[in-house]
């Protein structure tokens, strides 16, 4: 995937060092500077230059190889003046207080690229190509709809006429809802109410999708001739893609022109998508006050005690102003505003060095001091509303709010000696240069208050170089400015920590924030205290563990801890009450447990605590047997003597307990005897969990009536990945609890298994239990919370039955292992540590499982192929060990036949359930692999869907 992004010509030559992004994935530019080229031409500029900075391949060759996202985020800003040097698309966000695994220095782009990147990954593989606006955040919280095949898709959103006034809008006809009618720029609310009656009607949110076709296209109107691979007049000629391009799109468009007119436009249509603006100071504030408001379920809010966020927002900054009822749309970001500073409302204050200053800022007056040369500032005031376009000389051009004759006439200078009335206002040098030092108070109170002139601030403002709202895009210091910003979020980290009960600062993702403690030299937060969630204990041990690791010291102490605070949480539920077992066998009876194991289809990894915890978890997996046998089994019996007897009859091994001291000692996770160990005491056979207390095992024996005899039976490989260990461990949980009269569901079940692998150690998450204890296909869901009670919604599931359906499914061995604990402990560090990466990859996997419901819903086979290969993307993207070289060899021999396949679990060897395109090759497949299998112990195993899960019978 590349990047291309359009910015200020200053920030190109500075923004992989100052972003730190590598110049591999990020290519960046900016429009021509001697030239207007329009949006399309912008697009056709900087894709020309980014394949000439790449090498002499054909241009068409070079658009086909790797797929494009282009962002727009260059141009002067006039209405966002604040981050006018930068681009809007590089403007500082807030951390949302309902977000996890959000950064302390998050950019705009940082939360565009996720969704427009999943749409990428999604498209048809003709669609190279995206274009996205700078200025724009959209989210999407439901499943992406599969995007449609066509030369050009648009992405629209439902809105009312008098919102989509201000856009450019798409119609569709309502015979043909997804392809494009026609295109119109801002039309008036009498013209949408007109075009209601036939079309439905959508906003264009600046997103385009474009074949390689509509791309060629867009560049000979932007002046290329594909012979010679340049363009005529050596740069593009102005073009809009929004305006002319898009105008010529659809069945029947607006503007006529042969080579559009051809192409295929279609609408895709987000209908529970959300778009937020940031094209002006206004649009800023008010966004940022929608998203931090957006959700109202406090269960997703970090601290549930805060009220809707009011609309002033501190970022970057040293603030101890004081605030009321009423300020109101204030931002604060790279500032230092002391407490003498008087606040009112609608100020933008940005870029202002540390200071003693007394100010007193009017109502919608905004300040931006900007690093200008090595060591000097340049001040410049603005209006909240001001647009720096117009006419110097004409009245309505506005500077701070009014006139600008108006400003200078109250400070008896004479406009003339220093603008050309003929000037557009954004070229008008307006913005005096200084030394820090000759920056005061009074000087500043002077520039952005009425009151009468003062003579040295006056002489002040006349001796000063001055640079236009242009030169400021051009001059600006960002090394300066970038330093400033660091300097001041690494002095407000501290204070993060300290009131960490209602910042969020615990919400953060933390590997990030190690890596900034540790560049800053920052001391280790005070340790929390014992009332503080435990949670934030979690997150706080793993922290500093991670500070540790980043300072190449041992931090297993605290790693350690946190995966024991978790334990500690699990086991203190609910979950662990105390039991009486009592003896429910004859003498001679054999009370027999055996379970399907499972194979995930979509959702794994989203099961496992602490994120189902924080978040709900999202599975579907179906049980099956192999080879016409339940293969995981258990036999419980009385034994002759008050002792507990373990035997595994797969290994031929078997070992006796007569105390609670070797019933406890089960933390030995290669013990072969730990899952049935574990079991027993969460039976009651431990004084930690029985109701009754007893001096020693075998007085609790006495009194239960007789020992115990407990055979397993695992008929499946070590490292399978079929939720083996899991479901056995439910397996041996459900006999034991027939057999001492305990009365569990096999809901309770599932849970009881979660809280013995966390006794374990392994830890591990739901789905692998409940997907053996119950049968068929379902989806399991659970909901936030220590209590994961899950719901399940069964599936239809005659794919798996219907023979020429089921003759082109398979499972295969690969006779690779691999050990889930290590995965798992590295994947829930991640989890501790909020890292985005992790968590929204997590997140798209709970997103899938909605998609991968629908697919079977819908009784298509093609669809679970894709639905299975989207699966097994998303497990790589987690973990790139999911797809070792051993088993990628595999796939280059069958990867032409399959529709779809996946490893089960988390992947690395194992078993691997696989969709072929038809019988015939399924055939081929079975053919290639049994011919030439990987190893000596690989081999395919006849499956069918298990109709019971978890049985248990007596003899």
């Amino acid at each position: 995937m590349k990047h291309l992004i359009s910015l200020p010509p200053n920030i190109v030559k500075h923004f992989h060092r100052l972003e730190n992004k590598n110049n591999e994935q990020w290519y960046v530019d900016s429009d021509p500077q001697d030239k207007h080229v329009g949006s399309g031409g912008g697009t056709a500029h900087i894709l020309s230059r980014c394949w000439k900075s790449e090498g002499n391949e054909p241009f068409t060759e070079w658009l086909n190889r790797e797929n494009k996202i282009i962002i727009h985020g260059g141009g002067q800003s006039r209405r966002l003046p604040s981050y006018a040097p930068v681009g809007k698309v590089l403007t500082p966000l807030p951390v949302f207080r309902w977000s996890r695994g959000q950064r302390l220095h998050q950019k705009l782009l940082d939360l565009q690229l996720p969704l427009l990147t999943k749409m990428v990954h999604k498209s048809p593989p003709h669609l190279h190509t995206m274009i996205a606006s700078g200025d724009v955040l959209l989210l999407n919280e439901a499943v992406l709809p599969e995007i449609p095949n066509a030369d050009i898709v648009c992405v629209g959103l439902w809105t009312e006429p008098n919102q989509a006034k201000n856009h450019g809008v798409f119609f569709m006809e309502r015979k043909n809802t997804d392809r494009l009618a026609f295109m119109l720029q801002k039309p008036d609310n009498e013209k949408i109410r007109e075009l209601m009656k036939d079309y439905d009607f959508l906003i264009d949110v600046g997103v385009w999708l474009l074949s390689d076709r509509a791309v060629q296209i867009l560049m000979e109107k932007s002046g290329w001739n594909k012979e010679t691979q340049n363009f005529v007049n050596k740069t593009p000629d102005f073009f809009d893609l929004y305006g002319e391009f898009g105008l010529k799109m659809g069945t029947t468009p607006a503007g006529q022109d042969k080579e559009i007119n051809g192409l295929d436009v279609a609408v895709l249509v987000l209908n529970e998508a959300e778009f937020y603006h940031f094209g002006k100071s206004r649009e800023l504030i008010d966004s940022c006050v929608m998203l931090q408001n957006r959700i109202l379920d406090q269960r997703e809010i970090w601290h549930r005690r805060i009220k809707p966020h009011p609309s002033i927002f501190t970022l970057n900054a040293l603030t101890n102003v004081r605030f009321h009822n009423e300020h109101r749309n204030i931002w604060i970001e790279n500032s230092c505003i002391g407490q003498q500073w008087k606040l009112r409302k609608n100020h933008i204050l940005t870029g202002i060095p540390e200071n003693d200053w007394h100010l007193d800022i009017p109502s919608g007056i905004c300040l931006d001091i900007i690093p200008v040369q090595p060591d000097k500032y340049c001040i410049r005031p603005y209006g909240f509303s001001d647009t720096f376009k117009g006419n110097v000389n004409n009245a309505y051009t506005r500077w701070q709010g009014k006139s600008i004759k108006k400003w200078f006439e109250k400070r008896n200078l004479d406009i003339t000696q220093f603008l050309s009335l003929k000037e557009d206002i954004q070229d008008a040098p307006l913005f005096p240069v200084l030394d820090r030092s000759d920056i005061t108070r009074d000087f500043i109170q002077w520039m952005i208050d009425d009151k009468e002139p003062n003579r040295t601030n006056s002489e002040t403002y006349v001796r000063a170089p001055k640079f236009s709202a242009s030169d400021i895009l051009s001059e600006a210091n960002l090394q300066r400015l970038y330093e400033q910003r660091l300097h001041y979020s690494r002095k407000i980290i501290p204070a993060l920590a300290k009131n960490h009960e209602k910042s969020i600062f615990y919400q953060l993702d933390l590997k990030d924030l190690a890596q900034h403690y540790l560049k800053a030299g920052l001391p280790l937060p005070d340790e929390l205290n014992d009332k503080a969630p435990g949670m934030s204990h979690i997150h706080d041990n793993m922290f500093r563990a991670k500070i540790q690791e980043f300072k190449g010291k041992d931090g297993s102490a605290y790693e350690q801890k946190a995966f024991e605070l978790l334990r500690d949480l699990m086991t203190d539920s609910g979950i662990t009450a105390s039991v009486q077992p009592e003896m429910n066998l004859l003498s001679d009876q054999i009370v027999w447990g055996r379970s399907p194991v499972r194979i995930d289809i979509a959702g794994g990894w989203t099961d496992t605590p602490p994120y189902c915890l924080i978040n709900g978890g999202k599975v579907i997996n179906f049980a099956l047997n192999m080879n016409g046998q339940a293969p995981l089994q258990c036999f419980v019996k009385q034994g002759r003597k008050h002792s507990i007897i373990f035997r595994s009859i797969d290994l031929g091994i078997e070992a006796e307990v007569t105390t609670y001291e070797a019933l406890n000692d089960f933390r030995d996770v290669g013990s072969a005897f730990a899952i049935s160990k574990a079991a027993l005491v969460l039976a009651g056979f431990s004084p930690a969990f029985c109701r009754k207390k007893y001096s020693s095992l075998t007085e609790q024996l006495k009194d239960f009536g007789g020992g115990l005899e407990i055979n397993t039976l695992a008929a499946v490989p070590k490292g399978s990945g079929l939720g083996t260990s899991s479901i056995l461990a439910a397996t041996i949980l459900g006999t034991i609890a027939d057999a001492c009269n305990l009365g569990w569901d096999k809901i309770e079940l599932g849970k009881k298994t979660l809280v013995l692998e966390q006794l374990l150690t392994t830890g591990g998450g739901w789905q692998d239990q409940f997907g053996g204890l119950l049968h068929g296909v379902k989806l399991i869901e659970t909901a936030p919370g220590f209590d994961q009670t899950p719901v399940m919604k069964w599936l239809p599931d005659h794919l798996f039955h219907h023979s020429g359906l089921k003759s082109r499914m398979m499972v295969y061995y690969t006779g690779i292992t691999r050990v889930a604990k290590n995965i798992l402990a590295e994947i829930v560090k991640g989890m501790f540590l909020n890292e985005s990466r992790v968590l929204g990859i997590l997140k798209d996997m709970q997103y899938h499982v909605l998609d991968a419901f629908e697919s079977i819903q819908r009784g298509n086979y093609e669809d679970l192929g894709r639905t299975l290969e989207e699966s097994w993307r998303l497990n790589q993207q987690l973990d790139e060990g999911t797809n070792p070289p051993e088993v990628q060899k595999i796939l280059d021999k069958i990867n032409p036949y399959l529709s779809g396949k996946k490893l089960a679990g988390a992947g690395g060897g194992g078993f691997m359930f696989m969709i072929a395109k038809d019988e015939g090759a399924a055939q081929k497949i079975k053919e290639i692999l049994t011919q030439h299998p990987p190893n000596s112990r690989a081999r395919f195993v006849d499956f069918d869907l298990s109709g019971s899960g978890l049985l248990v019978t007596r003899s």
